[in-house]
């Protein structure tokens, strides 16, 4: 007969994994954990197999342990985890490239009902077309304001109908519209809320730059300073080409008023002489 673990032992056993786990990976996906059932979560864990571990618990374990780890390992920065373990997260321990394994982990999203007193993720828009019901279902769609008309025995809906907006709980008619209609109109799975590496914390928005989008934001960064340079007449290097460049211009501009010359400005003075 096996012998059952007491909580005291889990938590030691907890403590272990964790700690190991924060040991031997430097790169951390946190991830929203709402609505995603055991056999979904397992689902994910086969697909990152391999390069990521997947490590749920409840959050007071988890700071616990992140602080002990900390203090024994000496390794402060990984601290920086504590304020995101806020609310149903789970840990995503990985080698692999961050990217690849965000987009894995999304790949396992499932489709859910309109529950009662779900707060809706996204807007739900009912599309028109024939519902399949019969002409005694017409109170479900007269309770909501939806515009219908009888076809064929059946009820047709006539506009698309915005029915649920996101962020308002899900009442029961529109509950049950949806459930006779056949929607399932969420869809849930993990959701990287924040990404660690190596001691640095960032959005997972990070993860969608491009060289070119980097490329981009440095040259727009370069001709902030440039301007603020000229404005205040500061050198700096990223000023230098255009100071050179005014300065030309304003000895050009001497030049070709006055008698003074030098060699730079020899050909345009040629050039305005003979009306080029």
């Amino acid at each position: 007969m096996a012998v059952k673990t007491s909580r005291a032992e889990k938590k030691i056993l907890y403590d272990k994994k964790l700690c190991a786990l924060l040991s031997q990976y430097s790169q951390i996906l946190v991830v929203h954990a709402d609505n995603v059932g055991s056999n979904q979560l397992q689902s994910i864990r086969q697909g990152l197999r391999g390069h990521s571990v997947v490590l749920m618990g409840k959050n007071t374990m988890m700071k616990r342990t992140v602080k002990i780890h900390a203090e024994a390992s000496g390794n402060e920065a990984v601290k920086n985890i504590l304020p995101l373990l806020v609310g149903n997260v789970g840990l995503i321990f990985t080698k692999g490239d961050l990217k690849e394994v965000r987009e894995e982990v999304a790949k396992y999203k499932v489709g859910a009902p309109a529950r009662v007193g779900l707060v809706a993720p996204i807007d739900v828009v009912v599309p028109p077309g024939n519902t399949g019901l019969d002409p005694s279902q017409t109170s479900f769609f007269q309770v909501l304001n939806i515009p219908t008309k009888i076809n064929k025995g059946t009820v047709e809906i006539i506009t698309p109908v915005e029915l649920i907006k996101k962020g308002d709980k899900v009442g029961s008619s529109e509950a049950a519209l949806l459930s006779k209609l056949g929607i399932r109109p969420f869809s849930y799975g993990l959701v990287v809320l924040s990404v660690y590496d190596s001691g640095s914390v960032f959005s997972p928005e990070v993860l969608d730059l491009t060289e070119d989008d980097l490329v981009e934001k440095f040259a727009l960064g370069v001709s902030m300073v440039a301007s603020m340079s000229l404005a205040v007449s500061y050198p700096t290097l990223a000023a230098a080409p255009h100071m050179f460049i005014n300065a030309y211009k304003n000895a050009l501009g001497v030049a070709v008023a006055t008698e003074y010359s030098f060699p730079q400005a020899e050909q345009v003075k040629e050039f305005l002489k003979v009306g080029i």
